[in-house]
């Protein structure tokens, strides 16, 4: 048996509406067809793919993160993205280790899950 990729992530929230609203302003992911589940939630799309399931009801963690340290995604507009957190008040962290390597984008979820945006090397640098 070998792992081919990724399937999902899934995430704890006590705010399902606010969670849903973060992550299609944020990350530009769309609500899509969930099974009929017993729970409250809602899963989010990337394209056709099914990428982040949201489970509501539950009491979350403490601290908040939990064992996952962070959910990494590979994104494009870079400036676009910064200039939004901004404008929403978002605190974010910002990396390039090398001029050859991925820009990294940090920012926390609603509920506290680190969030990971990789862009291209080649992405123009945010204006401060």
């Amino acid at each position: 048996m070998t792992v081919t990729a990724m399937n999902h992530f899934t995430i704890l929230t006590d705010n399902l509406d606010a969670t849903i609203e973060f992550y299609r302003d944020y990350l530009g992911l769309e609500t899509g067809e969930r099974p009929p589940l017993k729970f409250p939630g809602a899963w989010l799309y990337a394209g056709k793919v099914a990428v982040l399931h949201i489970i509501a009801g539950k009491t979350l963690p403490e601290p908040r993160e939990g064992v996952i340290d962070h959910i990494a995604f590979s994104a494009t507009g870079l400036r676009a993205t910064v200039k939004k957190l901004i404008q929403g008040n978002i605190d974010y962290s910002l990396r390039q280790v090398r001029p050859v390597d991925p820009w990294q984008l940090f920012f926390f979820d609603p509920s506290g899950a680190k969030v990971e945006l990789d862009y291209p090397p080649n992405e123009p640098t945010p204006e401060p």
